[in-house]
């Protein structure tokens, strides 16, 4: 079982061998609510989950966006690009298999973020970051995450899987900043400074 708490540092992983974060959202009208606001809701709002693997202090391969598996060996993968928000469940969903991670992979940083033109945080209700322990084959919720509703920014750092040993340890980081849409450095660097 992980205990997760932003204040009591990295949690460590103890006997958890694979780990699935996923975000949801619903779609909102808006404050023009009438027409527009009923096709804004239509439409949906589109977020991304990405991971971004870390060699040290350089980002060496992103999962999400387009690349479903960046490790080539099933280690680190994304579910797809949910671009409405629309269903129950987890609109998009990264999950890693510990084992299996290349020994030069020293943490792995999970962002989400409005990331194409036209998305924003603001078109987006009920934003959820939902942690798993898919240990065994069956996912059990062991926490849940949310971002403030408040923000004008349009990415979070949700967590950070961090190489202990021959272990990890999970750290809650739960903060928002801003990513320049479309720019894939840029979001980069917002996972690399936390």
């Amino acid at each position: 079982m992980i205990t997760l708490k932003k204040e009591d540092g990295p949690a460590d992983l103890g006997g958890v061998t694979h780990l699935s974060i996923g975000v949801s959202w619903d779609a909102t009208v808006g404050a023009s609510g009438g027409l527009l606001g009923k096709l804004r809701q239509k439409v949906g709002t589109d977020l991304d989950l990405i991971a971004v693997a870390m060699q040290g202090a350089d980002p060496v391969r992103l999962a999400g966006l387009d690349s479903l598996d960046p490790l080539g060996n099933g280690s680190l993968v994304h579910s797809g690009d949910n671009q409405t928000g629309k269903g129950d469940g987890d609109d998009e969903t990264v999950t890693v298999e510990f084992s299996r991670v290349p020994s030069n992979i020293t943490s792995i940083v999970f962002v989400a973020a409005a990331y194409k033109k036209r998305s924003a945080f603001q078109n987006a209700r009920n934003i959820s970051f939902k942690v798993y322990d898919a240990t065994g084959g069956t996912a059990q919720q062991v926490a849940d995450i949310w971002p403030s509703l408040l923000t004008d920014d349009n990415g979070c750092a949700v967590a950070k899987a961090i190489r202990d040993g021959a272990g990890w340890k999970l750290q809650v980081i739960n903060e928002v900043g801003k990513v320049k849409q479309g720019d894939e450095r840029d979001l980069m660097r917002f996972a690399v400074s936390k």
